[in-house]
């Protein structure tokens, strides 16, 4: 079986904050909501059930986590999410109140535009060319 990234955790402040987030505003699947003890759960999103990489929720805890969130990546473009349907997707999260940072532009790879999470992740939303 050849290998491939199947989880990556992306640290939020509330679960059902994040859950409502990513299954309304991006329509990503909710794959998983399992109690793992006092104030934990195993929570997992993906876009599709089969597309690959899913989002493992972590609820930050420590105080090294909490000021993590939102900022996981320094402030760089942190995680790409591709579609086949740009305007129909652009569209639905521009209603679901998604904050976006630049107008959609054309680039050699795609259409393309960044947005950020609930939490100031930065996005990218790519149809690719």
């Amino acid at each position: 079986m050849p290998r491939h990234l199947a989880t990556v955790t992306l640290l939020v402040h509330d679960y059902d904050e994040a859950i409502r987030f990513f299954t309304e505003a991006l329509r990503f699947e909710l794959l998983e909501d399992t109690p793992r003890g006092p104030g934990k759960r195993w929570v997992v999103v993906a876009p599709s059930r089969n597309a690959g990489a899913a989002l493992l929720l972590a609820k930050a805890v420590s105080d090294e986590q909490k000021v993590c969130v939102g900022n996981q990546s320094g402030g760089r473009v942190f995680l790409f999410l591709h579609t086949q349907d740009f305007t129909a997707d652009y569209e639905h999260m521009k209603a679901h109140g998604v904050r976006f940072l630049e107008e959609p532009r054309s680039e050699p790879h795609g259409t393309v535009l960044v947005f950020q999470d609930l939490w100031g992740n930065k996005w990218d939303l790519l149809q690719p060319a």
